[in-house]
């Protein structure tokens, strides 16, 4: 379906309600107890109801704003298939979209549907995903392809319960396939959507976690009615969340729903005072040393299995498709790297002095070795030297 950015006059499209509404809206916001605040949306939907023109309002200002400054990712508005749409959510969890764009577009040239991907051997996927990080979303994104290839005869399913049954797929995943692909009117729940939501309707800080059962009803609550519409909302909500109304050096000057934030309103209690995401050193973990190994199996194929990196850097540079200059074109990826830089590695290992060199702290790295192992994503041979699975 296509998800193009809604227009004046487009369906969904909303009228602004008196100010002295939103000023009262805010008035109780602003004198409410904690725990009370969501409770204003609880009101039934009416003309008069000060909840609704107050969500009408947000509507409004937000999806005039994303129709001016949402990213031209090569995945929006209806620019890919469902299955696409699947592979840029995996791609795109706790990893920077700057560095998704360049390995969705090298991925989706290669293996543009689940069969295809089906059929790849576990070095060729292993190598593709490159320094996205956490390769074993890989391995199981090959898991739910097999799935889908088999058992759905190549075509994701088209319901919530069925997405969430594949492998490696979870709630938000499920819902942002459902909504984005699908066009389905579902509330998308990710760190980002929450944070807008409660600061702006509820006045307060999101301090990450599990979403709560409140924040789940708010994402519910003010979720537009007409599908069209909640499809514009799921992205624009979650778009602000990325580039405006961030964790902790939030733009509230820059903010289309200034007016309307009963955050920013209360003086943006708390911010600052807790993470909304803790931390996560990185220097020294097991979490480091796996990424050094996996990248030197990559790295066997004289310079071609850095392929997929060596765009992702060239990409990240000149700032392409989110940045100022607007779309990524499919030209800009080598068509079949993915494919060239697995093929150079298949066949070889590293000898076990090498996999030493990498580490000093042998414990450590025999440690990441057996847990890679454990997971998958190499193989260890008789000699003791590594390769990438075949």
């Amino acid at each position: 379906m296509s998800l193009e950015r809604p227009m004046p006059g487009d369906e969904g499209a909303l009228v602004y309600p008196a100010w002295s509404t939103i000023g009262a809206v805010q008035h109780v916001r602003k004198n409410a107890a904690s725990d009370e605040r969501i409770s204003i949306l609880a009101a039934a939907d009416g003309a008069t109801d000060p909840a609704q023109e107050l969500k009408d309002l947000v509507q409004s200002d937000l999806f005039a704003w994303w129709n001016r400054n949402a990213r031209d990712l090569p995945w929006r508005f209806g620019r890919t298939t469902p299955w696409g749409v699947l592979i840029s959510e995996v791609m795109s969890q706790q990893t920077q979209m700057s560095r998704v764009v360049p390995y969705w577009l090298a991925w989706m040239a290669v293996w543009p549907d689940a069969a295809s991907l089906a059929q790849a051997s576990t070095a060729e996927v292993i190598t593709a995903w490159g320094r996205l990080g956490y390769p074993r979303r890989a391995l199981r994104l090959q898991e739910c392809a097999r799935v889908v290839a088999q058992r759905y005869d190549n075509e994701l399913p088209r319901t919530y319960d069925e997405l969430l049954a594949l492998p490696g797929i979870g709630d938000y995943t499920a819902s942002a396939v459902m909504s984005f692909a699908f066009g389905s009117p579902i509330a998308v729940i990710d760190t980002n959507i929450r944070r807008v939501l409660s600061r702006v309707f509820s006045g307060l800080e999101s301090h990450g976690g599990s979403a709560t059962k409140q924040e789940r009803e708010l994402a519910k609550r003010v979720l537009p009615k007409e599908a069209k519409a909640s499809v514009t909302w799921n992205q624009s909500v979650m778009e602000l969340g990325a580039t405006v109304c961030t964790a902790k050096n939030p733009l509230c000057e820059q903010c289309p729903l200034a007016d309307s934030c009963a955050f920013l309103a209360a003086g943006r209690p708390e911010l600052g005072e807790r993470r909304t995401r803790p931390r996560q050193r990185f220097q020294g973990t097991n979490r480091q040393v796996r990424g050094m190994i996996l990248h030197a199996l990559r790295g066997l194929g004289a310079g071609e299995a850095r392929a997929v990196e060596a765009n992702a850097k060239i990409m990240d540079t000149a700032k392409v498709s989110i940045g100022e200059s607007g779309a990524v074109k499919m030209d800009a990826v080598r068509k079949g790297s993915a494919q060239t830089s697995a093929a150079a590695t298949a066949d070889k290992s590293l000898p076990r002095d090498q996999v030493e060199a990498l580490w000093s702290d042998h414990v450590q790295l025999d440690l990441c070795i057996a847990s890679l192992d454990e997971d998958g994503l190499i193989e260890v041979l008789p000699d003791q030297s590594l390769r990438l699975p075949q």
